[in-house]
């Protein structure tokens, strides 16, 4: 269980330490409108934007390192949780957590969508190994 809290732990605060810088990057380059850090409150509990995106980045830290059967023993799978953010978050964003906030899913955007979220997700996923790898004891 205190593995699992890790695995959570870890995925919480890759958000704001790898995903947040990435995407103020991108806006600094005007790659995307809205700025990282983002406090003003999700619907429907009011909670900020970083605090729900780190707990969910706890959430798919724990799915993530479940399916990669992580461990702190063995070769880190760089490469898989940088696929698994990249494609498996990314997807899921555009397909389900975009209709669901009514962002809708316009196919002539998909590309472009996709590879922002790509490029957010996937350095999610390695800083959720890193951070794993140093919480948890070997």
């Amino acid at each position: 269980m205190l593995r699992l809290g890790l695995f959570f732990v870890a995925g919480f605060l890759a958000v704001p330490f790898f995903h947040q810088p990435v995407l103020g990057v991108l806006h600094a380059l005007a790659v995307v409108p809205f700025a990282p850090f983002n406090l003003s409150p999700t619907a429907p509990l009011g909670v900020p934007s970083l605090l729900s995106a780190s707990f969910w980045g706890g959430v798919w830290a724990v799915v993530m390192l479940l399916v990669l059967r992580w461990d702190a023993h063995k070769p880190q799978p760089w490469i898989k949780a940088l696929l698994f953010g990249g494609i498996a978050l990314t997807t899921v964003a555009l397909l389900v957590v975009f209709p669901l906030k009514g962002m809708g899913v316009d196919p002539a955007q998909l590309p472009g969508r996709f590879l922002i979220g790509f490029l957010l997700n996937a350095t999610w996923g390695v800083g959720t190994l890193i951070l794993a790898r140093t919480l948890l004891p070997r």
